[in-house]
């Protein structure tokens, strides 16, 4: 479960005071703490292009270490175990997406870092899942990213609803629990997973990484985004070697991908699913045709831009 997993904004932020800026960035310093420090258990409810799914949440801290497991109740069977963000077992549609998922340890927001790039303000309170909440708005400053719209448990500072919508107002994707229990903390039983979670061996993922053939850069970046990982590995099927850039900007994330094109048919895509985009380009390199493909959470605008903007740098070749 994401710090702030998917969340929206309301214009009134933009008239909040600036006393409630100050009080913003103390909740979600509170927020960026509690998955790291507090065990909770629930329901909750995943809103996507009017699709609704259900799940349940169990979350334990212990001994330093956060355990998490996620169960889909309705649909097709999904299920994660994470163990300090990292995934150990997964069942359903999730195998095949693992590949594509961000799965490294949580990091604690930094209020500071986001108030250069958003407003943050407190603009209410509210009542969800039997629980009193804090409103909390961030509200992006320029059009490159989304805003966000949250409720804060005002107990635990836990996330009880999150909203995303786009810059019409239109919903892109919702969160919500139904039940959220803070008291009783999950038990082994709890997070053991079922027998149909596959294991995810942590040398199969080493093994397929590879050292990349071109240095990668992208000649425009949206303010305030930084790159925060680079990997190259062995694709299993086309054995052709794909590289990927991550960057965040302490909120939003979004991830380049670059493969060399083997197919003459293949063709650039621009697809959106809810706050997801993707989109893909051909670039032409001194070693061929890739294929750039710009996956996140991200405004389609901000994703082609983007995509429009890489380059390769060829390596320096070593001197004898």
């Amino acid at each position: 479960m994401r710090a702030i997993p998917l969340l929206t904004l309301l214009l009134s932020g933009w008239f909040a005071l600036p006393a409630h800026a100050d009080e913003a960035q103390d909740w979600l310093t509170r927020l960026g703490r509690a998955e790291q420090q507090q065990s909770f258990q629930g329901t909750f409810v995943y809103e996507r292009n009017g699709s609704f799914s259900t799940h349940d949440i169990w979350h334990r801290v212990q001994n330093g270490q956060v355990r998490e497991r996620l169960l889909q109740l309705d649909g097709s069977a999904q299920e994660v175990v994470r163990v300090d963000g990292r995934t150990q077992c997964v069942s359903g549609t999730l195998v095949a997406g693992l590949g594509n998922s961000r799965d490294a340890p949580s990091r604690a927001l930094d209020p500071e870092k986001l108030n250069q790039f958003y407003e943050l303000a407190v603009i209410g309170k509210s009542r969800v899942a039997g629980r009193n909440a804090v409103i909390v708005s961030i509200t992006p400053r320029d059009q490159y990213r989304y805003g966000f719209e949250l409720h804060l448990d005002r107990e635990t500072a836990l996330p009880l609803k999150s909203l995303l919508l786009n810059d019409q107002g239109q919903l892109l994707e919702r969160f919500q629990f139904t039940r959220l229990d803070t008291s009783t903390p999950p038990n082994d039983r709890d997070l053991q997973p079922s027998s149909e979670c596959t294991s995810i061996a942590v040398g199969d993922t080493k093994a397929a990484t590879v050292e990349p053939t071109e240095a990668w850069h992208l000649e425009w970046l949206p303010p305030g985004f930084q790159l925060t990982n680079s990997s190259a590995r062995k694709d299993p099927h086309t054995k052709a070697t794909v590289d990927s850039l991550m960057y965040e900007d302490g909120l939003a994330r979004f991830s380049v991908f670059l493969e060399p094109i083997s197919d003459v048919s293949v063709t650039e895509t621009r697809t959106q699913l809810g706050p997801t985009v993707a989109v893909s380009r051909r670039l032409n390199t001194v070693d061929g045709e890739m294929m750039v493909t710009v996956v996140g959470e991200i405004p389609i605008g901000t994703a082609e831009r983007i995509a429009l903007s890489v380059r390769a740098e060829k390596k320096a070749t070593p001197k004898p």
